[in-house]
């Protein structure tokens, strides 16, 4: 039997990606597009792309954040699961500040996130990455800024659950990890690429509901 979830955020839980709904509102679309097709590793293009939110307020960042729609079907998936007992965790390279809204709306356990610097109300432009150490990825052998296999194994050390017992969902590369060491992978919304890393891949999410009893 499952008993813990753990969610990627942009493109899964949301329908779109925070930073890419940032830059068409703030007008840095091209500049984003410079780093993202840049050769940088990954985590090396989550520090640059800190660097076009200097000077945004937290009020300002959080309302065009709210812009972004569900996917559908969240608030009664996450419903369901939670009264089945399973605990809900969000893992993105999004920042915290974001993370975190989602976690409140969603009334989430836990969120995993890089850290966005703001001097009082007003971003800095810096971001203090959530991996502590530049380990590259079992899977894809990038160096991201989150290691979301790591967050799923340290979750169910914490709650002393076997990796057997974790899902995880994701659309995203980054997500590659998490989805081969769950002991159920699910892609959603996803590539080729990343379906053949998952167990399962669905363009719905209320597919995992037909898995909560571990079946």
């Amino acid at each position: 039997m499952y008993r813990l979830v753990l969610f990627d955020m942009d493109g899964t839980l949301l329908q779109g990606r925070t930073i890419f709904h940032l830059a068409e509102k703030k007008g840095f679309k091209k500049e984003l597009k410079g780093f993202i097709n840049s050769s940088l590793q990954p985590y090396e293009k989550t520090i640059e792309i800190a660097k076009l939110l200097k000077g945004i307020s937290k009020d300002e960042l959080l309302s065009l954040f709210h812009e972004i729609p569900f996917r559908p079907h969240v608030n009664e998936l996450i419903s369901t699961l939670k009264k089945h007992g399973f605990i809900i965790a969000l893992a993105t390279d999004s920042y915290d500040i974001v993370a975190n809204a989602v976690k409140g709306r969603l009334s989430l356990d836990y969120s995993f996130a890089n850290n966005l610097i703001f001097n009082d109300t007003i971003c800095t432009g810096e971001v203090k990455i959530h991996n502590t150490e530049y380990v590259a990825d079992e899977i894809t052998s990038e160096f991201y800024s989150i290691s979301k296999s790591c967050v799923l194994e340290q979750l169910c050390i914490s709650h002393k659950i076997s990796l057997q017992e974790s899902i995880a969902v994701g659309d995203g590369m980054v997500d590659c990890g998490m989805l081969k060491k769950a002991g159920l992978g699910i892609a959603v919304y996803a590539s080729k690429e990343v379906n053949r890393c998952a167990n399962i891949s669905t363009n719905n999410l209320m597919d995992i509901l037909s898995y909560v009893n571990g079946r």
